[in-house]
């Protein structure tokens, strides 16, 4: 149940003795009360006087208030630990992912990457402030009761030693019934979340097209499905709860049948099986807890398991080989790839496949294909995000096995389809890649991406806030942020675009249009897209297809050649704007 990573926590080990040794005393605090308990309810019993039951009502108040304070100071002393290392794995998750690119969320799915790191790292918490001082108390308190009561009458003890591996079987089969449920449940928790999160992001599009209802009862069956996987669950977890309440209850019952026997045949006094009688539900309470929070601890598992693994994946090496430098992209730079082959996770067929091609200085390279031919994945190559599984890479006649160098991330700005922006300022948003810059700079930068105007209408101007949560703003204002930020930080001589136009109208694309070419000038560009009239604006041209690059040259050699060039300019007619 528990996963042995736990113990590799920083800080885990220290918390965890401390934790073992006010268990070990709260096992006897529950001895103490139960003896002194009996010895109350034995002296009534007898028809003693009042007085010779306060001392012992006393004793046991003061061990029942000990053992539940100790239980207040296991919690106490766990929960800082348990929120030391919830921050810490939220860090590291987001700095991993940072560092693995595009690749995990292909893999995984954007709706499953979000859940592992919101709800995933708040099921850890409640997993570890659960799970640790439950295998504590199970693994220390029943033995020590075991052992008092084997000092008492050792029958009894004997027959709770042999009944507790059968609970335990019990419990294993039910719980491997769980675990197996609850694993398919967690894997439809994360089909619900993907399909959820690609539908969302995807509503403008199938509003357009007609598909909205036809999506919205896809994501009906999906959460139907993950109903029917939860109830089904939670019927595994209702059953193990009431096999393992039967069979305790029915132990203690025993139990107190066999003492029965012995109070009339005066082989036991009253006061040693009262005490035994009042140990017995102690006994099983470790066990029966531990059940009780199993099912509500699994998905903290899961969810521990998928964090971790995501942790434990490799991160590209060497990524110091090429030197930083100011500009760091100039006239006479080439970057060449030379028959890179690119795959996502564990894939046995690679997504690019053979890519080779060269370029050098300032050129506008484009980047077309029908959708799914590789060009998202050949920028997210070129940004470094993804590490080629063999080829040759050369940078400023320096060759390296991936592009995830620390010199070339500081040297492109990448502009995707829908540019992230954060719940801060107008001006941090504007600022992201110089946070240094002047207002003055800021200001100028607005100007040449077209903002002046829009920022005119805003009440605090650059101090507005902006992002998620805040004022909201269009793809085409958040495509000139992103433009604005390329404009102020002129040392970035490279520039990755990914689909920027995608999601705009044609109105909308013409205006933007007017003001990217201009960030054109003097950086190495390269625009992935499937709307060909920006071709008219390149160098040189990436034609793909199938995660190859079948074609390759400038607009004139490409027209002239025909192929699969000619054939997308007139599938794609409809598209070209002048």
């Amino acid at each position: 149940m528990i996963d042995k990573r736990v113990f590799k926590f920083p800080g885990v080990k220290p918390a965890a003795a401390i934790m073992a040794v006010l268990t070990f005393v709260q096992a006897f605090m529950i001895i103490f009360q139960a003896k002194y308990l009996s010895v109350a309810i034995v002296n009534l019993w007898q028809l003693k006087s009042v007085r010779t039951i306060v001392l012992p009502l006393l004793l046991f108040a003061g061990a029942f208030l000990a053992r539940h304070l100790l239980t207040l100071s296991n919690n106490w002393l766990l929960y800082p630990f348990v929120e030391k290392t919830t921050k810490t794995l939220r860090k590291q998750f987001m700095a991993k992912l940072f560092d693995l690119g595009p690749s995990v969320v292909a893999q995984k799915g954007t709706g499953n990457v979000v859940t592992m790191g919101l709800e995933g790292i708040d099921k850890i918490q409640t997993y570890l402030m659960l799970i640790i001082g439950k295998v504590l108390d199970l693994s220390l308190t029943p033995w020590i009761v075991l052992i008092y009561i084997a000092f008492i009458q050792w029958k009894e003890a004997l027959f709770l030693l042999a009944i507790y591996p059968l609970i335990i079987f019990f419990m294993i089969i039910l719980g491997l019934a769980a675990q197996a449920k609850a694993d398919r449940q967690y894997a439809g928790y994360q089909r619900l979340s993907n399909h959820f999160v690609d539908t969302l992001r995807g509503l403008p599009t199938l509003k357009q097209l007609g598909l909205n209802k036809t999506y919205a009862d896809n994501v009906y069956q999906v959460s139907e499905d993950y109903r029917k996987k939860t109830m089904s669950t939670l019927t595994i977890a209702m059953t193990s709860t009431f096999a393992l309440d039967f069979f305790t209850t029915l132990s203690i019952a025993i139990i107190a049948v066999f003492l029965g026997f012995g109070l009339m045949n005066n082989t036991i006094q009253l006061l040693p099986a009262l005490i035994i009688l009042t140990l017995a539900p102690d006994y099983f309470a470790p066990i029966r807890n531990f059940a009780n929070d199993y099912h509500a601890t699994l998905n903290g598992k899961n969810a521990l398991t998928a964090v971790l693994d995501i942790l434990q994946r490799p991160t590209p090496t060497d990524r110091d080989l090429l030197t930083v430098r100011q500009p760091t992209w100039q006239a006479d730079d080439t970057l060449a790839l030379n028959k890179v082959n690119v795959g996502y996770g564990e894939s046995q067929t690679p997504t690019l496949k053979d890519i080779t091609f060269s370029v050098h200085g300032f050129q506008k390279v484009g980047i077309i294909g029908a959708s799914g031919s590789g060009k998202s994945t050949l920028i997210n190559t070129l940004g470094g995000f993804l590490s080629p599984r063999d080829g040759q890479i050369n940078v400023r006649n320096t060759a390296v096995p991936h592009l995830d160098q620390q010199a070339w991330q500081r040297s492109f700005v990448y502009i995707p389809q829908a540019p992230y922006l954060f719940h801060a300022s107008l001006r941090d948003n504007l600022a992201f890649y110089a946070p240094e810059a002047s207002e003055e700079a800021v200001m100028q930068a607005a100007a040449k991406a077209g903002l002046t105007d829009w920022i005119a209408t805003l009440p605090d101007g650059l101090a507005t806030q902006i992002g998620e949560g805040a004022r909201g703003v269009s793809g085409g204002q958040a495509q000139r942020i992103a433009l604005a930020r390329a404009f102020l930080d002129d040392s970035r001589r490279v520039l990755l675009f990914d689909e920027p136009t995608a999601h705009l109208d044609i109105e909308t694309e013409v205006e933007l249009k007017r003001a990217m070419l201009p960030v054109f000038d003097h950086h190495l560009v390269f625009f992935a897209t499937h709307r060909l009239h920006w071709m008219n604006e390149m160098d040189y041209i990436l034609v793909m297809d199938h995660g190859k690059i079948v074609q390759q040259g400038t607009p004139a050699e490409l027209e002239q050649q025909g192929g699969a060039y000619v054939r997308l300019r007139s599938e794609m007619e409809g598209a070209t704007v002048k």
